[in-house]
């Protein structure tokens, strides 16, 4: 392991997508990433599926009347090796940035959350899956496996990223930590759907759950953040008043934090989109560790220890036909040698 101490800028999105438009929300993902790159960002983070939005269908009606928006997301959702995802990649490269961002992923005919870390040369480093959806999310959304739980070295330092209420999962956390992850991209869809009804899905609850990571695993925390607007509440709730008063306008809640918990930018507006800078001092990691380093010092792995499987999870395994492993010797005579 590569051990950082440099510093450098990050940012990290508020801003409302265009719904379920994976063209024109590339391009403005594009135009953020350059707007943070002349701002001096080295690392830029986009919120959870934020192409092509997160599909607030799923807590405003049935499974079934769903099925409505399903076929234009399927659609409208990226593939690895296809020519949407290729102008992330082109985006980064151009703006010397390394880019974490947020999808939904493509693959065959299932979909998954999907987070992807580019680097600065626009290369992908890694791809990984939410690795349970929440609650109606499982309708749309497949999971991920262990393989997704990973932190990887960068020229920035040593990068990981989990969605949403992954950051209410203990042990995923503590798989995270354990990698000595010095960055991390707490990816959130926005905080807008049963306002008063629901705290636990409100902002209190889970800009907390970004916080907490940071002075747990003693990391840097770059908290995207979508945002709903006027747009959003036309394509999901029409004139229903039932659905206007589940889904609101706003949602907004975008920090970074440092590595003792303390935020390190300051917020916009609820309904504002905007990028939030912070200067990163991967050297402010070993003070916070100083006090409680829970993968080390602070541990007691003779009494709580974490089993994490990392193996890829994969519904097919192909292996060479028996022909191919056990090649039946020639039938045909072996030449003589000449004299």
């Amino acid at each position: 392991m590569v051990d950082y101490t440099g510093a450098f800028k990050a940012a990290a999105i508020q801003a409302e997508p265009v719904w379920l438009d994976a063209d024109a929300t590339i391009e403005k993902s594009i135009a953020l990433i350059e707007e943070a790159a002349r701002a001096g960002a080295q690392l830029i983070a986009f919120p959870e599926t934020f192409v092509p939005g997160y599909p607030w269908w799923l807590w405003l009606d049935s499974p079934a009347a769903g099925f409505a928006f399903f076929g234009r997301y399927h659609e409208n959702s990226l593939t690895l090796d296809g020519p949407r995802f290729a102008r992330l990649l082109d985006a980064a490269r151009t703006n010397a940035i390394a880019v974490v961002a947020g999808f939904s992923e493509r693959s065959g005919g299932s979909l998954y959350m999907g987070q992807a870390l580019i680097s600065a040369d626009g290369e992908l480093v890694h791809a990984r899956r939410k690795l349970k959806p929440t609650h109606v999310e499982r309708t749309v959304f497949g999971e991920g496996d262990g393989s997704d739980l990973a932190v990887h070295d960068t020229p920035l330092g040593r990068i990981g990223g989990l969605c949403c209420w992954e950051h209410l999962q203990p042990l995923t956390k503590y798989a995270m930590f354990s990698q000595h992850e010095q960055v991390h991209v707490a990816a959130w869809p926005s905080f807008s759907v049963y306002k008063g009804a629901a705290y636990a899905l409100g902002p209190e609850v889970n800009t907390a759950a970004s916080q907490l990571y940071a002075v747990e695993g003693q990391v840097f925390v770059l908290a995207p953040c979508a945002v709903v607007g006027d747009a959003a509440i036309d394509l999901f709730c029409g004139d229903d008043p039932v659905k206007q008063q589940l889904l609101q306008r706003g949602g907004g809640f975008a920090r970074i934090y440092g590595p003792d918990g303390r935020p390190l930018a300051d917020p916009l507006p609820e309904d504002a989109e905007g990028i939030l800078y912070a200067d990163i001092d991967l050297s402010a990691i070993a003070v916070a560790k100083a006090a409680a380093d829970p993968v080390g010092h602070y541990s007691r792995p003779d009494v709580t220890r974490l089993l994490l499987n990392t193996t890829p999870r994969r519904p097919v395994e192909q292996t060479a036909p028996l022909a191919e492993i056990f090649q039946e010797p020639s039938l045909a005579e072996p030449e003589t040698a000449q004299a």
